[in-house]
């Protein structure tokens, strides 16, 4: 999708189609929908009497000009309710005009104002912006392992805007949009790629190739590496896969903050998870090509953070790994000594997303990071929690708790805050090693965050729990296809910008 802009007037455009946009409960339309509504003599306004169109969250309808106009067609999306308009309403209200548009064989190029800057109440670069991200990630389409080329939809919109004093600031949004969108698009690409594709040294490849384009310092480490270290949680959980574990490591650090502490951003890698002797049910166990998607997360952030060229210092740290069951698998009963010299008894070889965080959380205390923000698809427990509305926040630190709930209301990204009480340290004491990696299935999610909080070292650190956020078994809206949904990229940008 290519977008451009242009200052004028959104009834002149001769493109395929052009988009306008009625909040909820707006019985005569104002601004560009109004003279587009004079153009059609009168045919929005008629709609909108009929009962027709509403202008509820995500609708669209669709209009005929019937050359009264130089576009044939005129799509109206609605915005919902203006009291409660904000950046993620105007990301759906672009997503939802793409997805209308793309089901229309002759729309190739579209127009299209600014959703929300002006009664929606948003300043024009973030309504820009928005209109950028939601457009991108609505056009999004999954990696194709087939023969026959797939359908096209628009390829071309242009931004019109009546006041050329906006123009330079909706350009510097919409570049801002393209550049979060590409990230989340990035890390979509990861996780829905095929788990004899995508395996830990090929995702260490990527996360390299993608380091040199956009001017990142990348470190891999193989399993000697890490054997040196001491990293033998994370290499057990290893030792049953033909393919080698990577520990990759992404470093944006601009000219004067080579010395800053940094924010650290950590992610569970896990390319595939058969569960390990504690072998899961075959029903649907080809979703675990997902359980990657926190260290997707964060390397699509990466390339994000690093084009947008912030002025802080961010480290990305990508903990890849394949789980499997062969002669070499770690068992149940086992009892790992990490880096740290932390021991943690095995009860289940399904629960590894916590034990490689053990170690790669121990690797970057050498940073001194002014905080660590970790990603994981880690438990089951946290959908049944909150379903797939939310991932899951746990933090030792109330100050960058406060930080990321600010950057998720900002994203649209949503987090809720669960407990991190110092009880549930008593469901994964084990009777011969220091924590055990399982507290049963009462307060799985709690437990399991304490077993990761037990291995980091003295730093401000929360874990996000995106299990029930990272992927969808259908489209659960326009902005969010079926598939990986890139959930982070969004966030960490967000909060790597306000920290």
């Amino acid at each position: 999708m290519q977008f451009s802009i242009t200052q004028g007037s959104i009834t002149a455009m001769a493109a395929d189609a052009i988009v306008v946009n009625l909040f909820e409960g707006v019985e005569t339309p104002g601004g560009a929908t109004a003279a587009v509504d004079a153009a059609l003599n009168g045919s929005i306004r008629a709609l909108i009497a009929s009962g027709d169109f509403e202008g509820k969250a995500g609708t669209t309808a669709l209009l005929y000009t019937d050359g009264r106009l130089p576009a044939p067609r005129v799509l109206l999306v609605g915005l919902g309710k203006a009291d409660k308009f904000d950046m993620q309403a105007a990301r759906k209200a672009a997503a939802s005009a793409h997805k209308a548009l793309a089901k229309l064989k002759g729309v190739k190029h579209y127009a299209t104002i600014v959703h929300g800057a002006g009664a929606g109440g948003l300043e024009i670069e973030a309504a820009a912006q928005a209109l950028a991200e939601g457009t991108l990630l609505a056009a999004y389409r999954v990696p194709l392992y087939k023969r026959e080329a797939p359908e096209e939809g628009p390829g071309q919109c242009t931004v019109v805007e009546f006041d050329a004093e906006r123009i330079a600031r909706i350009e510097r949004g919409l570049r801002r949009g393209e550049i979060i969108a590409a990230g989340v698009n990035l890390a979509r690409d990861l996780s829905n790629e095929p788990p004899n594709v995508l395996y830990p040294v090929a995702m260490a490849q990527r996360a390299q190739a993608m380091a040199e384009q956009v001017g990142l310092q990348c470190t891999i480490l193989g399993e000697d590496a890490m054997r040196e270290l001491g990293m033998n949680i994370l290499l057990a959980v290893s030792r049953g896969s033909a393919h080698e574990a990577q520990l990759v490591i992404l470093e944006h650090a601009p000219a004067g903050t080579e010395h800053q502490a940094p924010l650290v951003l950590v992610g569970k890698g896990i390319t595939f998870d058969t569960g390990g002797i504690s072998i899961k049910p075959a029903e649907r166990m080809e979703e675990m090509k997902h359980d990657m998607s926190g260290a997707a997360a964060v390397i699509g952030a990466m390339q994000a953070i690093a084009q947008l060229g912030l002025p802080r210092r961010v480290i990305g740290v990508a903990a890849c790994v394949e789980n499997m069951p062969d002669g070499n698998a770690y068992r149940p009963g086992d009892i790992l000594t990490g880096m740290t010299g932390k021991t943690a008894e095995i009860l289940s070889t399904d629960a590894e997303g916590r034990l490689i965080l053990a170690d790669a959380l121990a690797y970057i205390a050498r940073y001194e990071p002014k905080a660590v923000v970790d990603l994981a698809t880690l438990t089951g427990a946290i959908g049944v929690a909150l379903g797939p509305q939310a991932a899951g926040l746990f933090s030792n630190d109330d100050t960058l708790q406060e930080a990321l709930m600010a950057a998720s209301k900002r994203s649209g990204e949503r987090l809720w805050p669960m407990p991190m009480w110092e009880e549930y340290k008593e469901a994964i004491q084990s009777d011969m090693a220091e924590v055990k990696n399982s507290g049963g299935r009462n307060s799985g999610v709690s437990t399991s965050a304490k077993f990761i909080e037990h291995f980091t070292e003295g730093y401000p650190w929360a874990h996000l729990d995106i299990a029930s956020v990272a992927w969808t078994t259908a489209e659960r809206d326009a902005l969010t296809p079926k598939g990986a949904t890139g959930y982070g990229v969004r966030l960490l940008v967000e909060l790597a910008e306000s920290l």
